[in-house]
């Protein structure tokens, strides 16, 4: 399976005018969406706490925030992590959840999910 590229936006809840046009990867893998603080911070997203992550063979400390994101028609509020400016942006899992899509691994695409309520 090849990677699946996506393009999304990612809103200040705060202020909806603001917001950034993002292409990223999809990884299922990655559970929070990761993203460039300096875009982030350009529509004046504020971090809420740091956290600590597993990641490049070691753990380190990030930023992370609530965002609002917009993707196939669609809209969720998720996490995200404030990536420094080595992290790629990254779609992760809860964002796919949040909006009721996951990947097809077939069409290497993402497609609207069977959601189960109980």
């Amino acid at each position: 399976m090849g990677f699946v590229k996506t393009k999304f936006r990612i809103y200040n809840p705060a202020q909806r005018e603001k917001f950034a046009e993002i292409e990223g990867i999809v990884d299922t893998g990655t559970i929070y969406t990761i993203i460039n603080k300096n875009i982030l911070e350009s529509i004046e997203l504020k971090p809420v706490e740091k956290r600590k992550f597993r990641a490049f063979g070691g753990k380190i400390e990030r930023e992370i925030g609530i965002a609002e994101i917009e993707l196939m028609g669609r809209k969720g509020g998720i996490t995200i992590i404030f990536g420094d400016d080595k992290d790629p942006a990254i779609l992760g899992v809860t964002a796919l959840e949040a909006l009721g899509l996951e990947v097809d691994p077939i069409k290497n695409t993402l497609k609207e999910a069977t959601l189960l309520m109980l």
